[in-house]
């Protein structure tokens, strides 16, 4: 195809649509006929200096997000590509670091990092760490080559894994960083790439930091570039601080002393941007101590010896985090989580009193009793932080006095005339009610005397401005949930539950709630008072919300949408709305007393329910399937009738790949129908109709990873349901099973490698139970590896409990399956080697 690409990368960028929609197409059609014809194209014109510096931009977008997008795929189509065009791409895109257009540069160091993320961890392209490493030490390069340079080598660090270099290659990358940072030699612009570079190859300087000249010059060039005279550079300087905090705590010692005087004059005296990661030095060296308190050892699991950094410098540190929370903004838009010095430094106050308990208190209360009862707003709000951020730290047999006494104090502030003083307020009491209102657990703030003034006060702040409103429906929340299992406890909150719901549902209803996240508290709100209420109590109350949640859902259904905001407010209302609905259809069921008005009402809901479906919008449609759900587990085998309309709404949710939680949801949901259907007819034919769509999810390339958990747990309930006749999808579900079990063990993925290990276990569990009464042959080739899985999940040393659990009812299931020859199966097992699995 003769083309001039430039031609079309300008029209790309056309305001007419037509004529940007041609160009794209000519574009994609270029790259469908000859991709490393078209990679070579998109490179001689980013390194032509004589392009249009739009097209030379285009043509590195292009190329940039080609190796980053379908990393599979396009990965191997780079690998395709024959030498001699890969080294000419190779080349021009490093000629093109040295470019005077510094657009071309910039986007030239991103595509490089993009095709050394594919080539290093392949042994290929060796020499790219040695060029770039000669642009830095050649005395003639230009200082837009050196910037480049550096960007290169700090997205390539960002790109690979440390274990993908070799120690010579990461000593080069570090004499290219250094010999940038160097002031006497460079730039602003090069000492900032260089300093920016340096805190994406700390990770790869693990043998550097073990060796103590090495690590003093680092700490070294590193300190001395926090003291720089550009801001940019100093914030830079301090990121890498915080990340040395992370990732060599060990070594820190010597430093210390030196590192709170750098860090204490940034955090008093800098501009915010730089003290802000200054501060971030801290809550990493607190996130760190924590880790060792809680574990005994670091990340790695490697045993570390705590130096009780926080503790040592309490008396200093916690004074100059009091300080940053005087420094709130006066017209700051409190319905935002804007980052600022008062709200970093509650967040490390925070993570301090979580270090060191009961010892911060001394430090602080003093500060929130000369600073709750000030004239200046920002001393009360700050004291209201105060008291607030170290709630979690210290003992309960502590704190308990101290917030019997502050209690009235907060409740005064309620009424505060600044806005900024009631929001932190608000937020201080929810955080005093989740931690410390546990009745069931012998401890509480609330007591029969002073709950009257807490409801009737937090009920008058729903009233107030809606950032102030969230908070104090976030403390209701927790107010509600601290009489979970309360016993008679819980007896005491009984009164209050309709003023409090019917207060929380015209919250809901407010129309200047539309920009907050009001809305939805408010309904979370309801959703606790139902849930953790007491049903012998409350029965009759929650019977009357039913139809109340009802009739609002069935108005959100006759809003007029005019535009996307009415669309999108539509969701809103529907989401939340279906979600109290699950809260209550749930607390109903609960007892056989009140189940009867679920059933009775059970038609009414599912046509609610399938008229939200119809409207075809995510959020609702998965709160919607999620209510699903417990309206089957209520309702049971008279479920079925609804099966013949709710199908095609099941199918769409497992379609729908690129919305993948609406595709986990529904996932979930399936195995909750299959649960619910008591007739083993009627689940069988269920089972059998919903298998097809569920090996197509299975089969997708497009499935995210998230969606595989609840996948493999569904499979496990279609083979217990279906028995003999699941024995044809048997090997495309085991193979699956353990391709995926390689993604158990990746280290970025630890909490997802518990819930996988959970879904396949239990996966296996219903397979076994399933062919257990009739075809227990079929499960006979997968024995060896089920144990084999089981055997090496159990020797880990770091496993959740979950884990446990599966891993040994997976275990009892084959012993169950097999009988009496388990024994001798086991002991075969042991003798055959045990041969890795293939992680």
């Amino acid at each position: 195809m003769v083309m001039d690409i430039t031609q079309f990368l300008l029209a790309a960028q056309s305001a007419d649509a037509r004529i940007r929609t041609e160009a794209e197409a000519n574009l994609r059609q270029f790259q469908d006929q000859n991709v490393s014809s078209f990679f070579l194209s998109l490179s001689v014109e980013l390194a032509n200096n004589e392009k249009p510096t739009e097209s030379r931009t285009l043509a590195g977008i292009m190329l940039k997000n080609s190796p980053g997008t379908k990393k599979k795929h396009i990965a191997q189509q780079w690998m395709d590509i024959d030498f001699l065009t890969k080294f000419q791409i190779k080349s021009l895109l490093l000629r093109t670091l040295g470019s005077p257009v510094s657009e071309a540069r910039h986007i030239s160091a991103q595509v490089i990092s993009k095709i050394a993320s594919i080539d290093i961890p392949r042994k290929q392209w060796t020499e790219i760490i040695g060029s770039l490493l000669n642009n830095m030490i050649h005395r003639d390069s230009p200082s837009g080559l050196k910037q480049s340079t550096l960007e290169t080598l700090g997205y390539v660090c960002e790109e690979i894994s440390h274990q993908d270099l070799r120690q010579d290659e990461v000593n080069h990358v570090l004499i290219a960083v250094f010999q940038g940072m160097n002031l006497a030699e460079n730039s602003p612009e090069v000492r900032l790439a260089a300093t920016r570079a340096l805190c994406n190859a700390l990770e790869f300087a693990q043998t550097n930091f073990k060796n103590e000249m090495e690590r003093n010059y680092i700490m070294k060039m590193v300190c001395e570039t926090a003291l720089s005279k550009e801001v940019d550079i100093r914030q830079a300087a301090f990121e890498c601080l915080a990340s040395i905090a992370s990732r060599y705590y060990v070594v820190l010692e010597p430093y210390m002393q030196a590192l709170f005087e750098l860090t204490s004059n940034a955090v008093k005296g800098d501009e915010e941007a730089v003290a802000l990661q200054a501060i971030e030095f801290w809550s990493s060296i607190c996130d760190e101590e924590i880790e060792l308190q809680e574990f005994g050892s670091g990340e790695s699991g490697d045993s570390v010896p705590h130096s009780r950094f926080i503790e040592k410098a309490l008396t200093s540190l916690v004074p100059m985090l009091l300080e940053t929370l005087l420094k709130q903004e006066e017209n700051l838009d409190q319905d935002h989580n804007i980052w600022n010095i008062a709200m970093a430094g509650r967040t490390c106050l925070k993570l301090v009193a979580r270090t060191v308990g009961d010892a911060i208190l001394p430090l602080v209360m003093p500060f929130v009793e000369a600073n709750i009862a000030k004239p200046d707003w920002h001393c009360r709000e700050a004291a209201a932080f105060a008291f607030g951020s170290i709630i979690e730290g210290p003992t309960t047999e502590q704190l308990s006095g101290l917030v019997h006494a502050g209690l009235d104090f907060l409740l005064i502030l309620m009424k505060d005339e600044n806005n900024h003083v009631k929001d932190t307020t608000a937020w201080t009491l929810s955080c005093i009610f989740e931690l410390l209102h546990h009745p069931a657990r012998g401890f509480s703030v609330i007591s029969a005397d002073n709950l009257p003034r807490v409801v009737r006060v937090l009920l008058e702040g729903t009233t107030d401005a809606p950032n102030v409103a969230e908070k104090v429906c976030c403390a209701i929340y927790h107010l509600c949930q601290g009489y979970e299992e309360a016993g008679t406890s819980s007896s005491l909150f009984t009164p209050y539950v309709p003023a409090i719901i019917e207060c929380l549902l015209s919250t809901a209803s407010r129309p200047d709630g539309n920009d907050s996240r009001l809305r939805s508290i408010a309904c979370e709100s309801v959703n606790a008072v139902v849930r953790y209420s007491k049903i012998v109590e409350t029965s009759q109350i929650i019977v009357q919300l039913l139809p109340v949640i009802m009739n609002k859902l069935s108005q959100t259904l006759e809003l007029q949408i005019v535009s996307s905001d009415d669309k999108e407010k539509q969701g809103d209302l529907q989401a939340s709305f279906c979600g109290v609905l699950q809260v209550i259809i749930q607390k109903l069921s609960s007892v056989e007393e009140t189940k009867r008005f679920i059933l009775e009402a059970a038609d009414c809901i599912m046509l609610l329910f399938l008229r939200v479906f119809a409207c075809r919008s995510s959020t609702e449609h998965e709160e919607a399937m999620l209510a699903i759900g417990t309206l089957a587990y209520a309702t049971g085998s008279h479920f079925g009738k609804y099966l013949p309309e709710l199908y095609k709404y099941l199918k769409m949710g497992l379609q729908n790949f690129e919305e993948y939680q609406v595709c986990a949801i529904t996932i979930g949901v399936v195995g909750d129908i299959c649960r619910a259907l008591d007739d083993t007819a009627l689940r069988y034919e269920y089972c059998a109709a919903i298998m097809s769509p569920l090996m197509t999810v299975l089969s997708s390339e497009a499935l995210h990873r998230s969606v595989k958990p609840p996948l493999f747990s569904a499979f496990g309930d279609k083979a217990l349901a279906m028995g003999e006749h699941f024995e044809k999808y048997t090997p495309s579900v085991v193979y699956t099973m353990q391709e995926a079990v390689r993604l158990c063990y990746a280290d970025e993925l630890l909490e997802y490698g518990h819930q996988l290990k959970c879904s396949i276990f239990e996966a296996f569990s219903g397979m076994l139970q399933g062919f257990k009464n009739s075809k227990p042959q079929v499960m006979m080739p997968y024995f060896q590896y089920i144990l084999q899985f089981i055997q090496f999940v159990l020797r880990e040393t770091h496993r959740d409990d979950s884990v446990t659990n599966a891993a040994v009812t997976a275990l009892g299931d084959v012993a169950d399956v097999v009988g009496p020859n388990f024994c001798r199966l086991w002991t075969m097992h042991n003798n055959s080697g045990q041969r890795q699995l293939a992680l």
